[in-house]
This record gives C-alpha cells, structure tokens and sequence, in this order.
C-alpha cells in the first residue's frame, strides 16, 4: 500500500473537497495545494466563510431557498410579483435564473423530480406545499421551469394535473434553439421543439 505523501489533516481536506461536484481526487489535490499556498490570503478566510455559512444557512420555509434569512429575501421583497410562482427542481436552478434576472415572481423549490426508478414520489418532493400555496395565495400565473429532461417533463405534467382547477394559469419554459447556437450543432430532439415551438417573427 503507497505511503500518502501529506499528513492526515491535509489528506482529510482533500477527501472533503473530493466530494464536491465537479471535483474529483485530482482536482481537490490541486485545490487543496492552492489554498495551502496561499494559507493567510485564501484557505483562513475560506476557513472563516465556511463556518458562518454553516452557522447562518437556513431554508426558507416558504419557498425552499437557502438563505441567511428565513423567509428569504427574495420571499419577502415587496418589488417581487406575488401573482407569479416559479416551479424549480432545486436551488440551484432559482439561482440560476435570479443570475439571468429572468423574473420578477416568486418562487417555489421542489427539492427534486419524480423518479419512480430511484423511489421518488410525489410525496417526496414539495408538491403538496406547492398546490397548497398557490390556492392560498391566488397564484395567476404558475410557471414550470423544469429542466427538459424526461423525469422533468414527467414532473411537469404531474403537477399541471394537480393544479388543475385552481384557477392559474399553469406555462412552461420555451424549449428550443439556444442563443447563439448554430442549428447544424443541436440535437434532433431540440430542432424539433425548436420548430413546434416557433414564434411569429
């Protein structure tokens, strides 16, 4: 069995770091050393964040967000539109979308998809919270952001059927040709939603 070339302390922050996504035992390797080399630039203020992070993060229990502040501030900002809800897989995604500023609603995490295959149901993800919530609140608008996967879709149509009768109105994300993309590079399944999709020019 090899000998490991550094002490347990540093191997056990290689193993933390090899957990997260994206990085696997080389890369946190190559993490590892850059925060080591820059110890009092970088690893002790990281150090520092890591724990307030941990001592702050709660989720939001409205809309299942991960904030410092419970509800979080997007829940209680007064400029957001309280008529619009947007459905997210995971926090993730909310994040993603508050980067692009693509709305202005509300939003509500589901903690997942359905995945019949991993054990996921409906009563595993935040489903019943969600259809809760927009009855309670008048919802106009319920928009489905999920990703265009089929275990996306799948979760769509479910709750599209659980939402019915509630009076609002329930979209989904335009599926198609990307910004900038080239349609000689895209798939068949994208071309084709591409062009049931399309719009008046």
């Amino acid at each position: 069995m090899a000998q490991s070339a550094v002490g347990p302390e540093i191997e056990r922050a290689i193993q933390l770091l090899a957990r997260l996504p994206g990085l696997g035992p080389r890369s946190a390797r190559r993490a590892a050393l850059a925060l080591i080399k820059k110890k009092e630039a970088l690893m002790q203020p990281l150090a520092k964040a890591l724990a307030e992070a941990a001592e702050a993060v709660s989720v939001c229990t409205i809309c299942g967000n991960i904030d410092s502040e419970n509800p979080c501030t997007i829940c209680t900002d007064p400029r957001r539109d309280p008529a619009i809800l947007v459905v997210v897989e995971d926090v993730g995604d909310l994040w993603a979308l508050e980067r692009a500023a693509a709305t202005r609603g509300r939003y509500h995490v589901l903690g997942g998809v359905l995945s019949p295959l991993d054990g996921i149901g409906p009563d595993d993800l935040n489903i019943a919270a969600l259809v809760a919530r927009v009855r309670a609140d008048a919802m106009s608008e319920v928009i489905l952001a999920m990703n265009a996967t089929v275990e996306g879709q799948t979760t769509a149509h479910y709750i599209t059927d659980q939402l019915a009768g509630t009076g609002a109105k329930v979209t989904r994300l335009a599926h198609g040709v990307p910004v900038g993309g080239e349609l000689d590079y895209l798939d068949d399944g994208t071309l084709a939603a591409a062009m049931k999709s399309r719009t008046p020019f």
